[in-house]
């Protein structure tokens, strides 16, 4: 029996959950800068081939993108 597999998939989920019950006191604004942030972050990822420079530059810019979206 391999446990493994289920460690993981069941650190991600309660990682899922944690990061969603963290988002519960956001005002939109801060909830726009997050969600920005993630999807400049996959997006600079996948722009650059998983570059570590690339991610985080993508995350700040979509960061900077989501915080100013409805100001």
């Amino acid at each position: 029996m391999n446990t493994k597999p289920n460690v993981a998939k069941n650190a991600i989920a309660l990682t899922v959950l944690l990061c969603l019950g963290g988002c519960a006191g956001m005002t939109a604004q801060e909830k726009n800068t997050a969600i920005g942030a993630g999807v400049g972050a996959v997006g600079g990822s996948v722009l650059t081939g998983g570059s570590a420079v690339g991610t985080v530059g993508g995350a700040a810019v979509g960061g900077v993108i989501g915080h100013e979206i409805k100001k």
